[in-house]
This record gives structure tokens, sequence and C-alpha cells, in this order.
């Protein structure tokens, strides 16, 4: 498995105010479980709207569903929510 290490992760729309108004938090990862474990344990209001369902992009490309997809050192990385409405 991957070592971990530091990620700068972008936190987009309406999830900045759970993340204290950070709009990036710093978290050590080396996959995208481990990343949006790491948000939530530096940030536990942000847990409700992470398990609600989010997508992360890794530079640049949307990750599906995989929580093992590995984060290379220096991705810019992004947390976007989910989109309601219809």
């Amino acid at each position: 498995m991957s070592q971990k290490h530091k990620i700068e992760v972008a936190l987009w729309g309406g999830l900045k105010p759970f993340a204290d108004g950070n709009d990036k938090v710093e978290v050590e990862a080396a996959t995208t479980g481990q990343m949006l474990a790491a948000v939530i344990k530096k940030h536990p209001a942000l847990e409700d709207h992470i398990e609600a369902g989010v997508s992360v992009a890794v530079n640049g490309r949307v990750i599906a569903s995989s929580l093992t997809e590995p984060i290379p050192e220096g991705a810019e990385v992004v947390i976007i929510p989910q989109l309601k409405g219809g």
C-alpha cells in the first residue's frame, strides 16, 4: 500500500461552513477513502455531508465510487457536494 503523504483538499460549494470557514483542508492520506476519513476527523461537522454523498476529483478526474483510488503526491484534490434538486 502507498505511503501516506500531505494532501491539500479543496472544499467546494456549501462545505466550507462545516470546515470552520476553510475552503481548503490539509490531511495525510494515500487513497480517497483515507483522505475522506482524515477530513472528517479534522472537521467532524463535514461527516453528514460526506456520508450523504460527495464526488472527489483528483487532478480533474472525478473518482466515481472507489475509496481505494490512490492519490499521488502533489495532486489537486477537490471534494464536491452532491447536487440536489430536480
